[in-house]
């Protein structure tokens, strides 16, 4: 799970190597004038494949958030991998976001859970029901299971999750990737206590969603 290169990220690299590569032919055979859309997208590439380092709150019973983005939804829930009743907080990610996921909380991985689906706008409440998403289950050393589910999108169409269960992951650590904007539903005990309103934007590993009770 170390990842050495965290100023782009290697999903990135063969979609930033096409764009340059075929801008610098067009631009090299018909012209750099005729190259410059080609350069506006590889410049777009580079911005959405970007993965900086974030610092980590150290905070014990903090749930950090799991992706940049804004939040769209915090309310009462049920948890779709332990069935219980749960606080639920919802992260939009746009195409400008950083599409890298990373671990809200420490635990081990207890169990991944995938499902097919449609890809409508993330955005909307009903994706978390609908779209294709795959979840994740985390038991903190405190006994607490915090579920993250990776939501695809209306462009997303391509979930990565590099974990497997047994797996533990550190607070802040990158364990997935979403192409093309998408959403993160992260479900916590119901007495968490949520430190995010809706509208505000978070980054990954760097904002405190909420705290475990």
């Amino acid at each position: 799970m170390h990842y050495p290169h965290p100023i782009i990220a290697r999903e990135g690299w063969p979609f930033l190597a096409a764009s340059v590569l075929l801008a610098a032919v067009v631009g090299l055979v018909a012209g750099w004038g005729w190259s410059v859309p080609l350069w506006l997208v590889a410049a777009f590439v580079l911005q959405f494949f970007r993965d900086p380092p974030r610092p980590v709150p150290d905070g014990p019973q903090d749930v950090l958030s799991p992706a940049d983005g804004r939040v769209v939804a915090i309310g009462p829930s049920r948890d779709p991998l332990v069935d219980r009743d749960a606080l639920k907080i919802s992260v939009f990610m746009n195409v400008f976001n950083v599409h890298s996921n990373r671990s809200p909380v420490d635990g081990e991985v207890r169990e991944i859970r995938y499902h097919a689906g449609s890809f409508l706008n993330a955005a909307l409440d009903k994706a978390s029901r609908e779209n294709e998403r795959n979840a994740i289950l985390q038991r903190t050393p405190s006994g607490h299971d915090v579920t993250t589910v990776q939501v695809a999108g209306l462009v997303a169409r391509r979930i990565l999750c590099y974990v497997g269960k047994g797996d533990v992951l550190r607070r802040g650590q990158r364990y997935g990737f979403i192409r093309f904007g998408s959403r993160l539903d992260v479900y916590l005990p119901a007495e968490a206590s949520p430190r995010v309103a809706i509208g505000d934007k978070v980054r990954a590993s760097a904002t405190v969603l909420a705290e475990l009770p």
